[in-house]
């Protein structure tokens, strides 16, 4: 499975237009198989477990070794290890991040679609490059997020 993560960028539009454009005889007219009953599973697994654990370990069973990422700032990861890098910085200033729902999804053949809410305390100092960090506000926060995969 190839996965590709938008972090928070209005994707209820994007969502919308995905729901309202689907041709007749598509996954809103018809129930699903167990490939994609399968897929919607493995990505809660992959969010409530995973993620939210860090269990970085057991992200190759959703993750192929070469998935690439593109991220909503542009930049793009090239294989698991650099994917897990990347998501580790995430827990560095909000120790307590999860993800807590996944109120939309969808799945069709091979291709499979979550929106989640991510929630977690500003708690640590969050490293900003050059040795910087800004100092953490106690604030709770709440994230929408996309995860996209073929």
């Amino acid at each position: 499975m190839r996965t590709t993560r938008l972090f928070p960028f209005g994707i209820v539009g994007l969502m919308t237009a995905m729901l309202t454009t689907l041709p007749a005889g598509h996954a809103a007219d018809r129930a699903l198989d167990p490939q994609e009953q399968a897929n919607l599973a493995n990505f809660d697994d992959l969010g409530f477990n995973v993620y939210s654990n860090q269990r970085w370990d057991q992200l190759g069973r959703s993750h192929a070794k070469n998935i690439v990422v593109h991220y909503p700032n542009g930049s793009t990861t090239k294989g698991l290890d650099p994917h897990i890098a990347a998501l580790k910085p995430m827990f560095v200033f909000a120790p307590d991040h999860k993800i807590i729902d996944h109120p939309s999804r969808i799945a069709s053949g091979n291709w499979t679609t979550v929106m989640g809410t991510m929630t977690g305390t500003f708690t640590q100092p969050m490293p900003v490059g050059d040795g910087k960090t800004i100092a953490p506000t106690g604030k709770a926060f709440k994230l929408d997020m996309v995860t996209i995969s073929r």
